[in-house]
């Protein structure tokens, strides 16, 4: 069973990747924003609710997709009735982990083609989201941040991966959940204040600090597996 430390984990993973964030979902942030009426533009405080619909449904779409494999997953683990596949899925996680800082940091972007594979299923929901565009209400907002969630993102993938060795579809919608609530102050502030946000992530020592702080994540529980194995022998 995961622990609070997990979850926490979850929560940095996403404060973290948020300089990953604001290239992936800067554009879609600014024509959400840009589809609202100039008046709401030119007030965050009237911006907030819609951005807060966008980014609550966003993180509600996580939370499901954490539900359902870390539920997808547990029920395996009991079929198969492999002790040792949980440990196999948390390394696997773990080594998902420091390709993800790796392509935070800008040093191997190997998880791009993952993004690209995920486009398939993107393909399919997009048009979804086209019938709540412009947005005129925050009811609008919310039903479009749903699909949101859907994009394509290594970030995402990587954390889902985590999520299947959860246990249950209990941890592995709360590992998304705190996931998706570390990735809520990057993208509020991308909403309200873009261009400072955007200027900030450019300096490459933010990017490789996120980056290396995410490799250590991974590293980590990688040792953690290893040295609970090496104590059960």
């Amino acid at each position: 069973m995961y622990t609070e430390t997990s979850y926490l984990a979850a929560f940095l993973v996403g404060l973290l990747g948020g300089v990953h964030c604001v290239g992936m979902c800067g554009g879609i942030v600014g024509a959400l924003s840009f589809g609202l009426s100039e008046d709401i533009r030119q007030q965050p405080r009237r911006m907030l609710p819609y951005l807060l619909a966008y980014n609550l449904a966003r993180i509600s779409s996580y939370t499901v997709a954490g539900a359902l494999l870390g539920g997808i997953s547990a029920l395996a683990l009991q079929l198969l009735a492999i002790n040792q596949l949980q440990q196999a899925l948390l390394v696997f996680a773990g080594i998902f982990m420091v390709l993800l800082g790796l392509y935070v940091g800008g040093w191997w972007p190997v998880l791009l083609r993952l993004e690209q594979a995920g486009g398939v299923i993107w393909r399919r929901v997009e048009p979804l989201g086209r019938r709540f565009l412009p947005v005129r209400s925050v009811l609008h907002a919310f039903l479009l941040g749903l699909v949101w969630g859907w994009l394509p993102c290594g970030l995402v993938y990587s954390v889902l991966i985590w999520a299947m060795a959860s246990g249950g579809p209990l941890e592995g919608g709360l590992l998304l959940l705190s996931f998706g609530l570390g990735t809520l102050p990057n993208l509020l502030a991308m909403g309200l204040f873009a261009a400072t946000l955007s200027r900030w992530v450019r300096y490459p020592w933010v990017r490789w600090t996120a980056g290396g702080l995410i490799i250590l994540f991974g590293l980590s529980q990688i040792l953690q597996v290893w040295s609970s194995s090496v104590a059960a022998q």
